[in-house]
């Protein structure tokens, strides 16, 4: 088992970055709105985010992509501090690490279909507000 200090120096380390790539994105998107403000774009291309490829920005392509690419990014983010965690740090069996992998998936698995019908509601509440 590790010390308790570095235990707290791993966690406070991964606390850090996950903080400053968020702040990054943060950073980067508040330029490209301050870009994009100055260039009007066409109204049909609006309410679209500035990250967006052309092809996935409106209709049920897009939400179902953005849902999906939500859903599987999650997931794999949970994997990675579940596996990282749990076999580097606290060195739990293999059993364990399995019993994750295959209950956040079924996890995933049932709240999608609510997380899909959640954001089928605020996309269609927004450009209600827009229109």
């Amino acid at each position: 088992m590790l010390p308790v200090w570095l235990n707290v120096a791993i966690m406070l380390t991964g606390y850090l970055l996950v903080m400053g790539y968020l702040a990054l994105g943060l950073l980067i998107l508040h330029r490209l709105r301050a870009q994009s403000d100055r260039v009007p774009r066409p109204r049909a291309d609006r309410h679209a985010s500035p990250l967006a490829p052309a092809r996935a920005r409106r209709g049920w392509p897009a939400l179902i992509l953005r849902v999906t690419g939500t859903a599987v990014g999650g997931y794999l983010l949970l994997m990675t501090v579940v596996v990282g965690y749990y076999r580097g740090v606290a060195g739990l069996d293999s059993q364990f690490v399995a019993s994750a992998l295959t209950g956040c998936a079924l996890l995933v698995g049932i709240t999608l279909p609510a997380f899909f019908a959640a954001s089928w509601l605020v996309e269609r509440m927004r450009r209600r507000r827009t229109d």
